[in-house]
């Protein structure tokens, strides 16, 4: 490696700026780099390490429209021991971060100028929170603005201050759904492709971004076929077991394809015939 260039494996260190549980398994986040800015997109994740535990690949949630040179938001789900120690940090408390990786939601190319269709699925909320904060803050490039989610109860509903809002602006059509409800719950009840066949759309002016659990993807699919929405125009991110998020180890390869680069954000198009993408 010449003097000069970066090396790729090498995190930067930064700072948590706030912690909040947001559920029972999920922590929101606030990170601030020690050095340059971050040049992030919509739908792009992160290395995070913690000093003598480890690394692994996480999604930045937070829209660079919204967020202070180097700062970056993310909600960490305690699955294994790296987020595990995540999930025993405070503010104040410092990390390891390399990125920004992957390829982002074409939040400047193919969604500009359409109507534009979110689906989520309990936390894939978490990454294309990012996409939607973009677009609301460029409203003006966008045509319609549509957001359905669906959550497994109603204790596991995120950021429910910023769901409020979407349901109230003029601009936005928002809905979600609880597969499970609880007495506190007074909206609709059921899997989230049950909301699918209730919205108004025009196929030939829509993009679709989808991001959830992997069962999610397969039924939303078929759903959108019944929409008659054109391969071309949907847009998904997947979540496959990413190591070193730069193309190198293969442990998220996808037929010939990598998550970490040529994802995580992928045109339906180009893997509907990849047996295992979905």
């Amino acid at each position: 490696m010449s003097r000069g260039q970066k090396d790729i494996f090498l995190p930067e260190p930064a700072t948590v700026l706030d912690v909040q549980a947001v559920t029972k398994l999920e922590k929101f986040f606030r990170f601030k780099l020690d050095g340059l800015g971050l040049d992030s997109m919509p739908g792009q994740f992160m290395e995070i390490s913690v000093p003598g535990i480890g690394e692994c690949p996480i999604s930045i949630s937070s829209s660079p429209t919204r967020t202070e040179d180097g700062v970056f938001e993310m909600v960490v789900r305690n699955t294994g021991n790296v987020t595990g120690a995540l999930h025993r940090l405070s503010p104040g408390d410092r990390i390891g971060a390399r990125g920004p990786y992957g390829k982002p939601f074409p939040v400047d190319d193919a969604m500009k100028g359409k109507d534009v269709f979110f689906i989520c699925g309990g936390i894939g909320l978490v990454p294309v929170r990012s996409a939607i904060h973009y677009v609301l803050d460029h409203r003006e490039d966008y045509g319609e603005v549509i957001i359905l989610l669906g959550s497994r109860t109603p204790e596991d509903r995120m950021f429910i201050d910023e769901l409020y809002e979407w349901k109230v602006r003029k601009d936005v059509r928002f809905r979600e759904t609880v597969d499970v409800a609880d007495p506190t719950w007074g909206g609709d009840v059921g899997v989230i492709t049950t909301l699918m066949p209730h919205v108004d759309i025009d196929p030939g002016n829509l993009v679709t971004v989808v991001c959830g659990p992997p069962l999610m993807y397969k039924f939303v699919l078929l759903e959108l076929e019944n929409l008659e929405m054109p391969d071309d125009n949907i847009f998904l991110s997947l979540e496959r077991h990413m190591k070193c998020g730069v193309g190198k180890c293969g442990r998220c390869q996808i037929g010939g394809l990598y998550a970490c680069q040529d994802g995580p954000v992928f045109r339906y198009s180009d893997i509907v015939n990849v047996p295992e993408a979905i």
